[in-house]
């Protein structure tokens, strides 16, 4: 959260509220975990280890509360940089709840194991298409940094697609049981 916070700083200082309609409107929620609470903590933190500091406060003459804009400081610039850095070369640990229940379908009642699989085969060839769309309509006015992203989960999310479809012809089949057969190599 601080990474985008800080790189969205970089530009223009801005208000929170503006930081927040810019990750929504650049999807970035697929791909950070963002709350309400969470961006305003972020920025309260910031603001303490002296990464950004309130450039005005614009007064409101209406029953809404001032606008507090933020900036970056040459702190936060150095932060931001770490931070880039350090987010491109940390490793990646893939933690999904589905592993874990393969792991014991075997003793599962093989019906609902299908059932099951078929709802999240549903679900996520809706997510598919969805981030085919959301990366299509972002190319004319996204960087190219960003479309990467956006492909990435796409890529990523057709590949599980595959991988469940897959499970579930084993599933069907009752294979899931089998033990001594390696899995076959499938490309779709």
């Amino acid at each position: 959260m601080k990474l985008v916070i800080l790189g969205l700083l970089m530009n223009q200082n801005r208000h929170p509220y503006e930081i927040r309609q810019i990750i929504k409107e650049r999807d970035m929620h697929h791909y950070i975990k963002i709350q309400d609470g969470s961006l305003y903590y972020a920025i309260d933190q910031l603001v303490k280890e002296g990464n950004i500091v309130v450039v005005d406060v614009v007064k409101d003459n209406s029953n809404r509360p001032d606008k507090t804009i933020y900036g970056i400081t040459e702190a936060g610039k150095a932060k931001f940089h770490e931070l880039l850095y350090e987010n491109i070369t940390v490793g990646t640990m893939f933690y999904k709840p589905i592993n874990a229940a393969l792991a014991f379908t075997p003793l599962g009642d093989e019906k609902l194991v299908v059932e099951a699989l078929e709802a999240k085969i549903a679900e996520t060839e809706k997510r598919v298409d969805m981030l085919k769309t959301n990366y299509e309509e972002h190319v004319p006015f996204v960087p190219r940094s960003s479309l990467y992203i956006m492909k990435g989960f796409y890529e990523h999310a057709r590949l599980e697609l595959d991988w469940l479809r897959r499970i579930h012809r084993d599933a069907v089949d009752g294979r899931l049981r089998e033990v001594g057969r390696p899995l076959e190599e499938h490309h779709e």
